[in-house]
């Protein structure tokens, strides 16, 4: 497979909001300009731009979801003790897009959600994006540090020139910060803790499935990062599989295998190629289910640790081993 890299900024929609065929490619660094996702009138209904981090701590791992589906937004904070198992979770839907504010292209503004149940608040700073988050029993706040030189994969997938996405998977952001439950302070120690960021602007099909995997962590003193896609870009020439060593990136152009059992979540996942050999290992599964009849979502995202191989631009296999994140199956309608 021959993916193009655009290294010059492009803008994702041409004057008429169809899809720039210039902006098809992937980037090392965030280069597209997605503005013309969300205007009411162009592909309503199949806009969905949202903002969802991660982080992993040695102790919890913690996400944040912003969105809008146009019709709906989605917002989301989840909490997970690594020891326990406890959850703590606040979920919000709400019609249209009035509960969020979303930037037209990514670090052009912040993120918000204005609810009675949930508020974030993600923006940019010297050094990196701090992530707040509020409810009645959890405060989140996290800087997920950019160190100079870190790469992130940016990939604009083109089903068609009506329905495209541009996503962005930035891991192995090293992560500070506090994590406070019901008034217990609990640290988010740097050099162990890391954020993800699934940054999206695309005009989708109402009905799609798809992998993700992604996993961040030390191994031989090299920062590793993960990054793994299946499914829902099967055909369409580009991938979203990259590997990340000290924050250089190494671009995966192969659709790999994905093996895992339907029957059993918990039962390791195989994902491998000419470019790789993975086994991810869950040692908890996050299930998953909306079905409010127009939007639904079903899936299983497993959390457990990276174990295996993959190839870096020179060929060689990087070698890895223990590095934490999560391999997920997601049905969605919407």
């Amino acid at each position: 497979m021959r993916e193009s890299e655009i290294t010059e900024s492009v803008a994702l929609t041409g004057p008429d909001g169809r899809l720039n065929p210039a902006a098809v490619g992937f980037t090392r660094t965030p280069l597209h300009t997605t503005d013309g996702i969300g205007r009411f009138g162009r592909g309503w209904g199949r806009n969905k731009r949202w903002e969802y981090w991660a982080v992993t701590t040695p102790t919890h791992i913690v996400s944040v979801t912003v969105s809008s589906l146009d019709y709906a937004s989605v917002h989301d904070l989840w909490l997970f003790d690594r020891e326990s198992q406890e959850v703590i979770h606040t979920g919000v839907i709400r019609p249209l897009s009035g509960s969020v504010t979303l930037p037209g292209t990514l670090g052009d503004g912040p993120a918000r959600v204005r609810t009675r149940p949930l508020q974030v608040e993600i923006t940019e700073e010297e050094g990196g994006t701090r992530l707040r988050a509020d409810t009645s029993l959890v405060h989140l706040d996290v800087l997920a540090a950019r160190p100079d030189g870190h790469e992130a994969l940016g990939v604009v997938v083109p089903w068609s020139k009506t329905r495209f996405q541009y996503t962005v998977k930035d891991v192995a952001r090293p992560a500070s910060g506090t994590i406070r439950i019901d008034g217990a302070a609990i640290d988010i120690p740097r050099g162990a803790s890391w954020a993800t960021l699934d940054h999206g602007r695309g005009r989708w099909p109402y009905s799609m499935h798809w992998n993700w995997a992604a996993g961040s962590g030390v191994w031989d003193g090299r920062v590793i990062g993960v990054q793994l896609g299946s499914k829902w870009t099967d055909g369409t020439g580009l991938t979203e599989n990259a590997l990340f060593v000290d924050g250089r990136m190494s671009k995966i152009s192969e659709e790999l295998t994905w093996d895992y059992d339907t029957q059993n979540w918990l039962a390791p996942w195989h994902i491998f190629g000419d470019s790789g050999d993975i086994t991810f290992t869950p040692f908890y599964d996050k299930v998953s289910a909306t079905d409010l009849k127009v939007f639904s979502s079903f899936g299983h995202q497993c959390f457990g640790t990276f174990n295996g191989w993959l190839l870096d631009d020179t060929g060689n296999r990087v070698l890895f081993s223990g590095i934490t994140g999560w391999a997920e199956d997601v049905r969605n309608r919407w």
